[in-house]
């Protein structure tokens, strides 16, 4: 049942408990006394294009960095992608900040090759750069789509430490070989066509797992680091060739396979750095249907479930924070199809029926909220919620962008501006910078 927009009382009570952003650093202290004690902070966003999203969680990131103590980013972005940034960011390997991006080439790009992820990681290194290793922070991906180039990273690394094991490697993954293509290979091994190569990839983790670094790198942080990326790689293999597989097999929800892997990723990511000495207190970049719990929306009714619920269920809920971003109306960066040319798209008018044009209607604007005592009675119950991702189609708005969720039980806060801007892909042009085209003029990535 769909509640329709809050009346006047709930209303006040909102007002209340919302604190106005004042676009500066002393915005984000409340949130900073939340993550005290949290292992997670889990940092959402309503859209995948949304300039303000990314500018506030990069501020906020810097605080948790620099006063709370926290030592790895992950990101909605695939182990090896990001990896480059990461080495980027480390002062390791050879690429320029704009070079160090360019392993972000599948649609959709502008979701990591963008201006506020390019000055965060900026930002990043500087800071870094006046550190000792121990003390640096580092940047991750999580997402499972990249089964061919974690492969190849995986045989890569073998060939510097065991080249007889990278050969039995190359022998096993050859099973994926063929087309080169992800889903082909999937809807083939699906259809009966090809053998699965599941039990090869399963292979491949377990006996790196069990590949002792070189005598001669014993200590060394460095070499630890690259053997950890070698077996994050091999598990996105594995997981990646179950959850292509899947796609055309019809009994298994792909969501939740992708979701389980990020989940893990991360997970694994904080024993890696605790083994390593570190605090391994983790900020996660994700959407909100990822990092809000699932069990508070729609997605629970239809066996869903995603990070932010197992995060909560296997960390605690008392050391994962989960923090929503919501809009009321704007413009995005997004595409009309899926591979289609992105676009600068202007976003209607939350639904009334929205949690959206409750926030709206409070008059704040811009602000942080708290979802604690009344103001969390207002928003537990369930109304519709959106959600846009790399494709935004207004048409079919209510269909394809709404789900139902409680609020307060999906996320502990939310920051809500009621009008955000698009946000602004690397390969821009100067008529873009200068809000020239057209709202839904297309340019190439």
């Amino acid at each position: 049942m769909i509640v329709r927009a809050a009346a006047s009382a709930p209303l006040e009570v909102l007002r209340a408990g919302a604190q106005q952003l004042a676009e500066d650093p002393g915005d984000y202290d409340a949130l900073l006394q939340m993550a005290v004690g949290r292992d997670y902070v889990l940092l959402g966003e309503a859209t995948h294009g949304t300039h303000e999203f990314y500018s506030m969680r990069a501020a906020i990131t810097r605080r948790l960095v620099e006063d709370a103590g926290f030592d790895a980013v992950v990101v909605e972005g695939d182990w090896p992608d990001v990896l480059r940034l990461h080495r980027y960011a480390g002062g390791r390997g050879g690429d320029t900040l704009d070079s160090a991006f360019g392993d972000f080439r599948r649609f959709p790009a502008w979701m990591w090759r963008n201006q506020d992820v390019r000055e965060f990681v900026r930002w990043l290194r500087d800071r870094n750069a006046a550190l000792p290793d121990a003390a640096r922070v580092a940047i991750y991906g999580m997402d499972l789509y990249s089964l061919y180039r974690s492969a190849d990273a995986v045989v890569a690394y073998l060939e510097t430490v065991d080249p007889d094991q990278a050969a039995r490697a190359r022998r096993l993954y050859a099973c994926m070989d063929h087309v080169r293509d992800p889903q082909e290979y999937g809807a083939e091994a699906a259809a009966g066509l090809r053998p699965s190569c599941r039990e090869a990839a399963a292979t491949l983790l377990v006996e790196l797992a069990r590949q002792p670094l070189r005598p001669d790198a014993a200590g060394d942080p460095e070499a630890a680091d690259e053997r950890f990326h070698a077996e994050c790689n091999a598990r996105v293999v594995l997981d990646a060739e179950h959850y292509y597989r899947s796609l055309f097999g019809g009994r298994v929800l792909t969501w939740n396979l992708r979701d389980s892997h990020m989940a893990n990723t991360v997970l694994a990511l904080r024993r890696h750095l605790r083994a390593g000495g570190r605090a391994g207190r983790i900020v996660v970049w994700a959407h909100n249907s990822h990092l809000g719990d699932a069990r508070a929306t729609q997605m629970a009714q239809r066996g869903e479930w995603n990070v932010g619920q197992l995060l909560r269920e296997q960390a605690g809920r008392s050391r994962t924070l989960c923090i929503g971003f919501t809009t009321y109306t704007g413009h995005v960066t997004a595409a009309r199809d899926w591979d289609a040319p992105a676009e600068r798209r202007w976003v209607r008018p939350a639904h009334p029926d929205s949690h959206e044009h409750v926030l709206y209607r409070t008059g704040k604007d811009r602000f942080f909220l708290p979802l604690q005592g009344a103001a969390a009675q207002v928003l537990s119950e369930p109304r519709l919620e959106r959600a846009i991702g790399v494709v935004y189609r207004p048409e079919t708005e209510l269909g394809s962008h709404y789900f139902t969720a409680s609020l307060a039980a999906q996320f502990d806060a939310i920051f809500h501006v009621d009008e955000t801007s698009a946000v602004e892909p690397l390969d821009v042009t100067e008529r873009w910078k200068r809000h020239e085209l057209p709202e839904t003029y297309p340019f190439g990535l």
